[in-house]
């Protein structure tokens, strides 16, 4: 069990939290040397009304205008959840102002704030199609997003995948269109790695021969250089091939993008450096935990793991983005299965249940949870 470019000063190097007390992640890694049709028409997606606050417009606790605190049976004694009562949540972001999150709701189309003490907040609804595996998959902010309150999100219409841009009062406006859609397979992640660049990540949606098809847009990683919105969306790059059921896209600041998925054969991580070189895989599961959200910084990766019900944390070498030793649990078995992951502003994961999607849900979920790191820091984890 050694990890592809792991060296013995590697090992020790820079996340001490994620090596302290969490037990070691069930299951061995090992790893390999493995590394769209047409756009079509579809139907418009649904309206929304889009009006997240600022920080500044944020009421205190005392204006009789702010939502109420939840209350009854959405009330969760554990101190960690930040929201409860929440339907299957989808992918999940931090905003600005270091206290308060958005986080999708998969089947319903719903953006929801979330903070700790408040009641979850519609901020906008999209209509999409939630069957199966689709529906409001992931969401991201304008790296411009204090300025201009545009979002990004990843959802499936019933011919299609795509990516709409939402602004405040407006419909949402298609950016990318034509990612094919299957009746499974169509799980899929958004991210920012450059203020004008937008990775997407697809599924193969039930097909694998199509993510290994240069000429589709499934089972891919894709770079987005138009973000306005446009009639006839140009098709995107692809960074990377050969995706099965898609988990997450993350970046770590320093140029290296991880991205989460699993195949028939094992669950995966895999690395793309700076200069657009694929190391993949860096980290392997054969027992299929389940990966999904990711999050990543100078040092780390957290990784959320849906059937395993955990949070795996693997540190990585400060230089290179290479994992460096065998991950940690930061937590399992305490809040069932999980998917979104998002670090909050002191460093922390935010992350996402999905229990009221064929587990076990119990009385306040599903709920949006924030993890800290032992030792309470967080790393470098963003």
């Amino acid at each position: 069990m050694k990890p592809v470019g792991a060296s013995p000063r590697s090992a020790t190097a820079a996340v001490v939290a994620l090596s302290m007390t969490a037990a070691l992640l069930a299951g061995c890694a090992r790893f390999d040397d493995s590394n769209s049709s047409p756009f079509t028409p579809a139907p418009e997606v649904g309206a929304a009304e889009l009006q997240p606050t600022t920080p500044s417009e944020t009421p205190p606790s005392s204006d009789p205008n702010a939502p109420p605190p939840p209350s009854g049976p959405c009330v969760d004694p554990d101190q960690s959840v930040i929201a409860t009562c929440l339907d299957t949540t989808g992918g999940l972001v931090a905003l600005p102002d270091g206290q308060s999150a958005l986080v999708a709701e998969r089947r319903t189309g719903r953006i929801m704030e979330v903070a700790a003490g408040r009641t979850p907040l519609e901020v906008a609804r999209i209509a999409v199609d939630g069957t199966g595996d689709g529906g409001l998959l992931d969401i991201a902010l304008s790296p411009t997003y204090a300025e201009d309150r545009l979002l990004y999100a990843l959802v499936t219409t019933p011919s299609d995948t795509r990516v709409v841009r939402l602004a405040p009062g407006d419909v949402p406006k298609d950016i990318l269109t034509g990612i094919p859609r299957g009746a499974t397979g169509n799980r899929g992640s958004i991210d920012f790695y450059t203020p004008t660049e937008l990775l997407v990540l697809t599924g193969d949606n039930g097909d694998p021969a199509a993510a290994v098809n240069p000429d589709s847009l499934s089972g891919k990683l894709l770079r987005v250089t138009s973000l306005s919105p446009t009639a006839n969306p140009p098709r995107p790059q692809i960074a990377l091939s050969g995706i099965g059921t898609a988990g997450d896209v993350c970046t770590d600041g320093a140029g290296n993008i991880y991205v989460t998925d699993r195949t028939a054969i094992e669950d995966r991580l895999q690395r793309i450096d700076k200069l657009g070189a694929v190391f993949s895989p860096v980290w392997t599961w054969p027992d299929r935990p389940g990966v999904a959200g990711c999050a990543a910084g100078d040092g780390g990766v957290a990784v959320a793991l849906t059937t395993a019900k955990a949070v795996a944390a693997l540190t990585t070498d400060p230089n290179t983005g290479a994992v460096s030793a065998e991950p940690t649990l930061l937590i399992q078995d305490r809040y069932g299965q999980l998917n979104g992951a998002t670090s909050s502003a002191d460093g922390q994961i935010l992350v996402g249940t999905v229990n009221k999607s064929g587990a076990e849900p119990g009385p306040t979920d599903d709920r949006v949870v924030k993890v800290p790191f032992p030792g309470g820091g967080g790393g470098g984890i963003d």
